[in-house]
């Protein structure tokens, strides 16, 4: 199973926001959508990604006035992202390793789609049952 199945299960929309939208801003849209995660972007081009964990230590360390400040101070700017060819396995090894849980997808240089670590659960789950089912099928058959 690779990163394109899982977007065609899940969809390739992708939340955005700008640099210069608050903190503020940005928490609310992250409630509203019920998401984690926005990227960051300029344009086409992706300047970093936000999440939720972004949203509280910028909140412990700045307090309040955090969240009237533009998303650029808090974003993580060195993004890691994948391909729509790679597999499950290899997206759970960058997340873990990064220990982070999203995952912008870009091909040939553009953004399309975002997966997250329970996307990536989700999909390998079935996929264990699928394997499961198909042995169990094999040996009532022989």
């Amino acid at each position: 199973m690779n990163v394109a199945s899982i977007l065609k299960a899940k969809g390739s929309d992708v939340v955005t926001a700008t640099p210069v939208m608050t903190l503020g801003e940005t928490a609310r849209l992250l409630t509203s959508r019920r998401i984690g995660a926005v990227v960051v972007l300029h344009g086409q081009q992706v300047l970093g990604i936000l999440s939720e964990r972004d949203i509280v230590k910028a909140v412990a360390a700045s307090g309040a006035e955090a969240l009237d400040r533009p998303v650029r101070d808090f974003m993580t700017s060195r993004v890691t992202t994948c391909d729509l060819n790679d597999s499950a396995d290899e997206l759970m090894d960058i997340m873990t390793n990064g220990r982070f849980r999203h995952l912008p997808v870009v091909h040939k240089g553009e953004l399309v789609g975002i997966v997250s670590i329970g996307d990536v659960v989700k999909h390998r789950i079935a996929e264990t049952v699928m394997e499961t089912e198909a042995m169990r099928l094999y040996i009532a058959s022989s």
